[in-house]
């Protein structure tokens, strides 16, 4: 039996930077693959994944993920290329155009043809890694520099991307394609649209390396981990553009979502809900409940994803992210045990 590839990603709502350390800590601990730090209005990603550089010995830390409306494509490569070397490694460059609340939002930028802006900066990006002069497009006149520092050819670059044209920028110059809230059942059939695409544009490049998952929460009661889904997932739909509520429609819950949005007409990322009417939408986007019931309800995600990255929501007491992560670990019973020897000999 193959060994499960999982990882760990946070929400970009989740800003308590000590605790995003400590979970990626246990992480490394208990045998997670990588551990994926997103960046939207609040923490500056990029020290913090320096920080779990300095504090893990394993586990590969991603950027979940940087924004091509943010930073030029330099400042880019720069910043993987630094953490490249700071992790010894272990860095992985997530990518993706993004929202138009956030591009518009917080940074002041139309957010005009995304996927094309998403394509030019990872070509762009990938060439100043391995080496090349950067490609200038506004100042033809100018002298291009290379990057000021050892290339890194070998950083993978993961595309973040839902909408037809942006996926096939994954499926063409990706290393692995990383999609937020994709139903469960649709992963498998979508992810081998984008192999093909591949195939065409690339015969020999390596395989594209899908990591996608659930919102995961473990409690002793599944009430209180079905509520604490519920509310991440009801205001991704309602209160981050429109970009998820379209891309579920899209995939075959146009009801399911205009149910939510009903339900949450002042959305709230602690408070909102999914009805009853909605609840495929939580079987197809979440693994909650106790321990047992969310590895359960992990198994049939790993069928779908080569790394499954179970998704934390915001907020959630440290009681409840240890729990998960417990519950959600490769090996999670033998970890579970460790985890607890480690504990008392620690407390001794």
């Amino acid at each position: 039996m193959t060994a499960r590839r999982r990882g760990v990603a946070l929400t970009p709502m989740e800003t308590r930077r000590d605790v995003i350390v400590q979970a990626a800590m246990l992480a490394d601990e208990l045998g997670y693959e990588v551990f994926a730090v997103p960046e939207g209005w609040g923490l500056d990603s990029t020290p913090v994944l320096a920080e779990i550089a300095l504090r893990t010995a394993r586990i590969q830390v991603a950027s979940g993920v940087l924004s091509v409306w943010g930073r030029t494509p330099a400042t880019l490569a720069m910043t993987a290329a630094t953490l490249h070397q700071v992790c010894g490694g272990r860095y992985v460059l997530g990518m993706g155009a993004s929202t138009k609340a956030l591009a518009e939002g917080f940074h002041d930028t139309p957010f005009e043809h995304p996927a094309g802006k998403l394509r030019d900066a990872v070509t762009r990006v990938r060439a100043l890694l391995s080496g090349l002069p950067a490609q200038l497009h506004h100042t033809p006149g100018a002298r291009p520099l290379r990057l000021g520092q050892p290339p890194a050819p070998e950083v993978p670059i993961w595309v973040a991307a839902l909408g037809d044209h942006a996926t096939r920028v994954a499926a063409e110059l990706g290393d692995g394609w990383i999609p937020a809230l994709v139903a469960r059942d649709r992963l498998p059939s979508w992810a081998a649209q984008l192999t093909r695409l591949r195939q065409a544009a690339a015969p020999h490049a390596r395989s594209l390396t899908v990591a996608a998952g659930p919102l995961t929460v473990a409690d002793e009661d599944p009430a209180t981990a079905r509520n604490i889904t519920a509310a991440c997932t009801a205001w991704y739909l309602s209160a981050m553009g429109d970009v998820y509520a379209r891309s579920l429609s899209g995939q075959g819950y146009a009801a399911e979502v205009r149910a939510i949005l009903d339900a949450n007409p002042r959305p709230s990322p602690r408070h909102g809900s999914v009805p009853a009417a909605a609840q495929v939408i939580l079987d197809q986007l979440a693994a909650y409940g106790t321990g047992d019931q969310v590895r359960e309800q992990l198994q049939p995600w790993d069928h779908a994803a080569d790394i499954v990255v179970i998704l934390l929501p915001p907020g959630m007491p440290w009681h409840n992210i240890e729990a998960t992560l417990l519950a959600a670990a490769p090996g999670a019973r033998s970890a579970l045990a460790g985890h607890r020897r480690q504990r008392r000999a620690t407390t001794a």
